[in-house]
């Protein structure tokens, strides 16, 4: 599981407070907000709201794709790919688009096309969890 500093829309000082609350991954973050009331539960412990527990649950959906590591994960946000429910609303044309985009635009090495398909067939599955 990646670890919890991996999140990119997740300020210092909550970070730290989902560290001090033993959420050192991705997975642990997961598992803990599960449902809403988990999640406002867990919003209500680190003085933030539950849209910002939804923000992180959504990039963490994000960062649990396989094959998608951290350059991977820095070609999606380069593309406007920041969460699972963006990728899941991009259709796949225009997200085939946006990774060769910026492939071209920041000079990154070309995904191959299997991990690009299977990273937004992922992410449709996914975006329901």
């Amino acid at each position: 599981m990646p670890a919890i500093t991996r999140l990119t829309r997740i300020e210092p000082v909550h970070l730290a407070r989902l560290e001090a609350h033993g959420l050192f991954t991705t997975g642990l973050l997961l598992e803990r907000t599960e449902t809403a009331t988990r999640r406002q539960s867990l919003a209500d412990q680190l003085d933030a709201t539950t849209a910002d527990v939804d923000e992180w649950r959504d990039e963490a959906l994000l960062l649990n794709i396989a094959f998608l590591g951290p350059d991977e994960q820095e070609l999606l946000a380069r593309a406007g790919i920041l969460g699972v429910k963006q990728l899941a609303e991009t259709p796949w044309d225009a997200f085939t688009a946006s990774v060769s985009q910026a492939v071209t635009l920041f000079g990154m090495p070309e995904p191959d096309a299997l991990s690009v398909r299977s990273w937004w067939e992922q992410g449709q599955i996914l975006v329901d969890a």
